[in-house]
């Protein structure tokens, strides 16, 4: 029986979507304006693999033209562009639409960007938790909060508390100082705290370092998510004696519902290297999926268009890696689960189209045009497995 290869390029946004507006997007585009900005720099964008399998055409079908420096290229395998039916544009409505289960409902937020979390949600994490204290209760970027309240979270052993335009609760916390093991437990009380307020991710964010100059998030995050309100893919492929072996912090995201096994890495090269040790070991009837979440956490939402750049050439090159350990019955795919246009203000995701790009020897090479939900690909997941479809979505005729 077949296998599937799932990587998910975290944020590769192709062009705003329909909706963008309602989002304040109109007009984001991560792919297009990273091309805009290393045209501009006089330096070539070299990613030959990703626009073989059709990136820069499906980026060309989202938005009706090729980004700055990207040519017609005969492509070698299926691609289309997906919009987002989900009610948000965050991380766990991406993933989970994917894979069959788009989200009908509001995610709840904390929308004020300073006092931002309700101080009876406060108290009774203070009283739960033993903590002297809080730092932040604000918007703020992750690496930026860390350099301003990093030193008195050293010197109080108060955590610092922050969200963002995402349904999240995020807490810092050094791993020294005040303990890996203590912020993931912190993490767990609070998650169990939210449910009355709808939020989707917990995420501990821990970070090491003796001065703000050198202060730096580790490796070790973790996402505390809700289940998906439905069984995914994920689960369909379990039940039916299947493996789902998760790369990156594809468990987490699914809160570990449907994961048979799970592995991490602190980077791309190591989450890349995962995913090729698990093609070259796992049996039929697997799927492997992978999120490579740098590209969203350490140059979109950093608003970093060339580190970016450079990330998706460093991607490319582990391609012909990917390609040639594919067997005869194999289907990879990358995706993408929202934008995070670099070049957008804020910090914050954008609501875009995602590629769909489908290769394999079993594949034929063509435009399967746009798609009006991220749910086709679990569609077409469920066709490859020979599983029962999912209740949204349709399948690309691959």
């Amino acid at each position: 029986m077949a296998r599937a290869i799932v990587i998910v390029l975290d944020s590769l946004g192709i062009g705003a979507a329909p909706d963008a507006g309602k989002f304040g997007d109109s007009g984001a585009d991560t792919f297009g304006h990273i091309a805009e900005k290393r045209k501009q720099s006089g330096a070539a964008f070299s990613i030959p693999n990703l626009l073989k399998l059709g990136l820069g055409e499906a980026h060309r079908g989202a938005v009706g033209h090729y980004a700055d420096g990207i040519h017609e290229c005969e492509t070698e395998g299926a691609f289309a562009w997906a919009a987002e039916v989900s009610s948000g544009k965050d991380t766990p409505s991406g993933h989970w639409e994917l894979m069959g289960v788009p989200v009908h409902f509001d995610w709840g937020y904390f929308t004020d960007k300073e006092n931002s979390f309700p101080k009876d949600l406060l108290q009774k994490i203070q009283a739960q938790s033993g903590i002297p204290g809080i730092l932040g209760n604000c918007h703020a970027s992750g690496t930026e909060i860390i350099q301003r309240l990093g030193q008195k979270h050293i010197e109080t052993g108060a955590p610092i508390f922050y969200t963002s335009a995402d349904s999240v609760f995020q807490i810092a916390a050094h791993e020294e100082y005040f303990g890996l093991e203590r912020l993931y437990k912190l993490c767990e009380q609070v998650r169990g705290l939210l449910d009355d307020y709808n939020i989707g991710r917990v995420i501990a964010r821990p970070f090491v370092g003796e001065t703000p100059d050198d202060y730096v998030r580790t490796a070790n995050r973790k996402d505390y998510s809700v289940l998906p309100p439905k069984p995914t893919v994920l689960n369909k492929l379990e039940s039916a004696g299947g493996q789902v072996i998760g790369i990156g912090k594809i468990s987490d995201i699914f809160a570990h519902s449907g994961i048979s096994q799970s592995f991490k890495g602190k980077d791309l090269s190591e989450l890349m290297d995962e995913t090729l040790k698990a093609m070259g070991t796992a049996g039929d009837n697997t799927l492997i999926f992978t999120n490579l979440v740098d590209f969203d956490t350490l140059y979109g939402h950093r608003r970093n268009a060339e580190g970016y750049a450079q990330e998706l050439e460093h991607f490319d090159q582990w391609l012909p890696k990917v390609i040639s350990a594919m067997r005869e019955d194999d289907l990879l795919v990358l995706t993408a689960d929202h934008g995070c246009d670099p070049t957008w203000p804020g910090s914050d995701h954008t609501r875009e189209y995602v590629p769909l790009l489908l290769s394999g020897r079993k594949v034929a090479a063509k435009s399967h045009s746009e798609r009006q939900s991220f749910a086709d690909l679990g569609q077409t997941l469920c066709r490859w497995f020979r599983l029962s479809p999912m209740d949204e979505g349709t399948a690309i005729d691959i």
